[in-house]
C-alpha cells in the first residue's frame, strides 16, 4: 500500500516538473501564433562586448521616449506602448510606468535612466539575446556587428512578436536574410 502512494506521489511531482516548462514553451508559441510581428532595428553593438555563450547580444535603435511622466526609478518596469513607423520598423507610441487601457501591443521594459531637463526615459528591451546553434553563434555576431557598423547600406533588424506584453524574438536579419543563413552564404564567399 505504501508503495502505491509513493508511486502516485513520484507521477504527480514528475507532472507538476513537466507542466513548468510546456507552460513556458505554450505561451512563447502562442505568442509566436497569434502575436502582432515587430521589426526592431538594431545598431551596432560596442566591439569591446565579449561574446558571451551561444547567443549573440543584440543593442537596439529603439530604446528611449520622451515623456511627461515623472514617476520613473531606475531598474523599474515600463510599460513601452508600440506603432510601426513609415518604415514598418517598431516605434515607442507611448510610455508608462503602469499598464494602460488601451488595446495598442506593448513590451514591458526596464527603465535605466531619466533626464528630467529633457522628460526622455531611457529602457532595455527584453529580448537582447538571440540564441543559435553553437558552431554559429560566434559567426554570426561578426556577421552582426560588420553589417550593422556598415550603417545604411546594411539592414539588420530583430523580427519580434508581441502579444499582452510577452515578447518572443524570433529571429535576426541582415539584408532582409536570416543571420544563420547569412552566416552560412558568407562562409561560401569567403
Amino acid at each position: 500500500m505504501k508503495t502505491i502512494y509513493l508511486f502516485i506521489l513520484f507521477v504527480v511531482l514528475a507532472l507538476i516538473q513537466l507542466s513548468v516548462p510546456a507552460t513556458m514553451v505554450f505561451k512563447n508559441q502562442s505568442v509566436l501564433n497569434s502575436g502582432t510581428a515587430y521589426k526592431f532595428r538594431t545598431r551596432p553593438i560596442d566591439p569591446t562586448d565579449p561574446f558571451r555563450g551561444k547567443y549573440i547580444t543584440l543593442s537596439f535603435d529603439m530604446n528611449n521616449a520622451v515623456t511627461a511622466d515623472t514617476l520613473w526609478q531606475n531598474r523599474s518596469d515600463i510599460y513601452v506602448y508600440l506603432k510601426t513607423d513609415s518604415l514598418g520598423y517598431a516605434a515607442v507610441k507611448s510610455v508608462s510606468p503602469f499598464k494602460t487601457n488601451t488595446d495598442d501591443d506593448f513590451v514591458i521594459a526596464q527603465t535605466y535612466g531619466y533626464y528630467q531637463k529633457s522628460n526622455v526615459i531611457d529602457f532595455m528591451l527584453p529580448f537582447d539575446r538571440f540564441y543559435m546553434e553553437e558552431s554559429k553563434a560566434y559567426p554570426a555576431e561578426m556577421a552582426y556587428r560588420k553589417a550593422s557598423r556598415q550603417g545604411l547600406s546594411n539592414n539588420t533588424y530583430a523580427l519580434v512578436y508581441v502579444k499582452n506584453g510577452y515578447s518572443v524574438l524570433e529571429d535576426v536579419f541582415i539584408n532582409d536574410v536570416p543571420i544563420g543563413t547569412y552566416v552560412e552564404l558568407q562562409k561560401t564567399t569567403d
